[in-house]
């Protein structure tokens, strides 16, 4: 099962990704190894704020292409919870 996930950097920006296993990609993140994003690489502490089970490989690139595409506004309201994926439009059906 693949998720989509939102990390908040020390900066308060947010980085978008994708994974088969969050835990595991969040703590390469973490590790500002050469398999981090370089996004995320110089930004620590890291804190995973976002993660929700997408589907398959595919449904999830889509749904982290839209989710980039969000303003920083409504991607607060998905990381504190006051909408879903769903409601934004990132995908059709409940999972």
């Amino acid at each position: 099962m693949w998720s989509v996930y939102i990390i908040r950097c020390c900066d308060n920006s947010l980085y978008t990704g994708i994974s088969n296993d969050v835990p595991k990609r969040f703590k390469v993140h973490q590790s500002g190894s050469n398999q981090a994003a370089k996004y995320t690489r110089n930004k620590h502490p890291l804190q995973l704020v976002f993660s929700s089970e997408i589907g398959n490989k595919s449904a999830a690139s889509r749904a982290e292409y839209h989710l980039k595409r969000l303003s920083k506004r409504n991607k607060e309201l998905l990381v504190a919870g006051k909408t879903s994926l769903l409601n934004l439009g990132i995908i059709e059906t409940k999972i």
